[in-house]
């Protein structure tokens, strides 16, 4: 479809998610939107962005706004990328390959998770120069040297270490769907599928995923529940040790992913990380988590180190909201699943096209020329 026909059709993030729900069997769905507990922290994020408060200016004359930005030594004609989402591949038929080559055209990052449904060698020559790769730490030492040195060979650039998934977590809404890793076609589960026919070719052509890297790892395994996949057979919860041991292996920048706590950033300073990702998981982890935007003023006035935002981003102006707080960088990962999901590989291209042009208008708003002047347009936030 014409980049004019679906922007008059799909103006906005939300056009993107609804049609993504209505094209998804429910399991796929409720995997890729259900938190946890109660979805507290889910409904935290957006609603907590929203309170940012930015001041327009007048008189301001023509203005273009330049969206460029610098990151971990590389240049991105945008300020946001794409998060890693495991099982990418579940949601949308070979979602990681459609995701990586979108970032590529766009110029800007894509992370590809230890247990997407396709392998470091699959994904790091689509992505370009900007590919990230998401490690949830193996327990040992010889897994973790071969998926570094599997992702460095593959051309990932930048390593990002999950921190805030010590354990599984229940995700009740993901399990009441019935979902299993490896996915299983049960009865109930291909009723779901028999009415989301463009779903089900993709998946009849592609073939149900596997998490590929971890199973050269874990081997075959099977009928896990979806919330204690084959992943956590590999996995540790790390320490301050196993940071180290991973400044000492890796040759390239690191992010740790997963920080709320402005407590905690002399020890990731001391230990010579290269930016802080502040998540909360998307609210799939802990529900009593608060919302990142709350944290991310906290945690900027803590360091200089870049910040990477994500969590509850609805378009353009959240974008900008957590720019004006402080951040160097937001990711996003749910958005870009509902645009694949919502309109094939055109999607991730229509979404990119739409934050910018959102952004674009309402930096016009504010008189603001370049992303280093919203800090100066910030009137107010959530309470602290």
């Amino acid at each position: 479809m014409h980049a004019m026909s679906l922007d008059a059709k799909y103006p906005a993030l939300s056009d993107l998610k609804a049609r993504a729900q209505r094209r998804l069997p429910r399991f796929v769905w409720e995997y890729l939107d259900s938190g946890t507990g109660s979805e507290q922290a889910r409904r935290a994020g957006p609603d907590a962005l929203q309170q940012i408060e930015l001041m327009p200016s007048i008189l301001h004359g023509e203005i273009t706004p330049d969206l460029g930005t610098t990151l971990l030594g590389q240049s991105h004609p945008l300020p946001f990328g794409i998060g890693p989402v495991g099982m990418s591949g579940l949601i949308w038929p070979d979602a990681e390959r459609h995701l990586a080559r979108a970032a590529a055209v766009a110029g800007i990052p894509y992370t590809l998770s230890t247990v997407a449904a396709q392998a470091p060698e699959d994904i790091g020559p689509l992505a370009g120069n900007h590919a990230w790769f998401q490690l949830y730490p193996p327990r040992d030492e010889a897994i973790r040297l071969d998926m570094l040195a599997r992702a460095r060979a593959a051309g990932f650039k930048v390593l990002v270490l999950t921190v805030d998934v010590p354990v599984a977590s229940r995700r009740e809404r993901q399990t009441r769907s019935g979902l299993t890793q490896p996915p299983r076609l049960t009865p109930r589960l291909i009723t779901q599928i028999a009415g989301r026919p463009a779903w089900a070719m993709g998946m009849a052509r592609m073939g149900l995923p596997r998490m590929r890297l971890i199973d050269s790892y874990a081997g075959d395994t099977s009928g896990l529940p979806s919330t204690a996949h084959a992943g956590y057979l590999l996995r540790t919860s790390p320490d301050r040790a196993y940071l180290d041991w991973l400044r000492a292996h890796w040759d390239g920048p690191l992010v740790v992913k997963g920080v709320l706590d402005p407590a905690d950033v002399p020890m990731l300073e001391a230990a010579g990380v290269d930016a802080i990702w502040i998540s909360n998981h998307g609210g799939r982890q802990f529900d009593g988590a608060p919302a990142t935007v709350r944290q991310l003023p906290l945690i900027r006035r803590a360091t200089d180190l870049p910040l990477i935002f994500d969590g509850g981003v609805t378009g353009g102006l959240d974008i900008l909201r957590a720019l004006a707080l402080g951040a160097d960088f937001v990711m996003m990962a749910r958005p870009w699943h509902y645009a694949l999901a919502a309109l094939g590989p055109d999607g991730p291209a229509h979404l990119a096209r739409i934050l910018a042009a959102d952004m674009t208008s309402n930096m016009g708003q504010l008189g603001a020329r370049r992303l280093a002047d919203l800090p100066g347009r910030l009137i107010g936030g959530p309470a602290m």
